[in-house]
């Protein structure tokens, strides 16, 4: 503890922090004051954080973010990182351990928690969006959310386990093996779900997306064919390459309300749609011919499995089965804000990482 306190009072207690500060576009980095574990709590050190397109809609203040986002606060959510403190309660962390962690921070206590179900707990609050999240030097998080990592996992591949979470959660909540697969967009967690419905044993995958770059970027990392929306009918080319079936299996990462609708077209009669992106504003819908009389499975994806789904991140990682080499495409500073979120804007991008901490990109520097 003295080492950690010697730090601490050379800081004056205070660290640098990207900070969501109006209810309104844009963040700045502001100065904030080092936060106090509880006694539950541990205290990490960050080494790297990664961009989510969650940030992207906190940056930008959509309508979502207006209805969910408290202000002012440290926004950001998934990170690695080395512990440097915990709470007099904590047994399951130690100063020094090398960790992730789960963000969304559950009550325990309601149905949904004692029933497996606590990824949907209607008490929760979520890291980074209503309780302070990780663009900082140091955050806190609750020992029971701490996910310890692999020693040889490189840090730029640990920040990443929270999306990759919901991509693992989305490509895996019906059967997948020899299906074909239809994913459209493929932003960097369509990217990633590309990745790991071939890790898991799917037949063909199929990428669809009006962004060139991350086309290329899916056929890197694993599709089939790779459709091009913004040229084709979608449900068309879809059953092309289906012997006119249409894709039995279906992961909607878009959000966009178009997207849903030609997703849904194109799946295969008793199919299986997943729906993992989220729409800005209200999707129309025909119910009757694009779900009911197809006899669609229809799943609502959000977050990961607590904790569930973890585990099975750390047995795709830590088996190798699961290469997210190539998925990273810029490491830049907290400071170069402004240039991460542009790039995330533009699509010219997979996965963005903040490098907080210098000393390298592995643990054990």
């Amino acid at each position: 503890m003295q080492r950690i306190w010697r730090r601490w009072t050379s800081m004056n207690g205070k660290m640098i922090a990207l900070v969501k500060e109006t209810r309104g576009p844009g963040a700045v980095l502001r100065s904030v004051d080092v936060p106090d574990p509880g006694s539950d709590e541990v205290l990490v050190r960050i080494k790297t954080t990664s961009i989510c397109g969650t940030d992207l809609h906190i940056y930008d203040w959509d309508d979502w973010a207006e209805k969910t986002v408290v202000t002012p606060n440290v926004f950001g959510h998934e990170f690695c990182g080395i512990v440097e403190v915990v709470g007099e309660r904590v047994t399951n962390v130690k100063v020094g351990d090398y960790v992730s962690a789960e963000g969304h921070i559950v009550c325990g206590v309601c149905k949904m928690c004692r029933t497996g179900n606590a990824h949907v707990c209607p008490n929760t609050k979520s890291f980074g969006i209503t309780v302070p999240g990780c663009f900082a030097e140091y955050a806190l998080v609750k020992s029971s959310n701490v996910i310890h990592n692999a020693p040889n996992l490189p840090y730029e591949f640990a920040c990443l386990q929270d999306p990759l979470g919901n991509a693992v959660q989305t490509v895996l909540s019906g059967e997948i093996v020899g299906k074909t697969v239809l994913i459209t967009g493929v932003g960097s967690i369509g990217l990633m779900a590309t990745a790991v419905a071939k890790a898991c044993g799917a037949g063909t995958v199929l990428a669809a997306d009006v962004n060139r770059y991350r086309l290329d970027m899916a056929g890197k990392m694993g599709a089939d064919v790779l459709i091009d929306s913004s040229h084709c009918s979608l449900q068309e080319e879809v059953r092309k390459h289906t012997a006119g079936l249409g894709a039995e299996v279906v992961l909607e990462m878009s959000g966009h309300p178009q997207a849903i609708r030609d997703s849904l077209d194109a799946a295969a009669n008793a199919g299986r749609v997943s729906l993992l992106g989220i729409p800005s504003k209200d999707v129309s819908l025909d119910l009757s011919s694009q779900i009911i009389f197809k006899g669609l499975q229809v799943h609502g994806i959000t977050g990961r499995k607590m904790y569930e789904t973890w585990y099975q991140v750390k047995g795709l990682l830590e088996s190798g089965r699961l290469d997210l080499r190539g998925l990273v495409t810029h490491k830049l500073r907290l400071e170069q804000y402004e240039e991460a979120f542009e790039l995330m804007r533009s699509g010219q991008c997979g996965k963005i990482v903040f490098v907080h901490d210098e000393g390298g990109e592995s643990y054990g520097d």
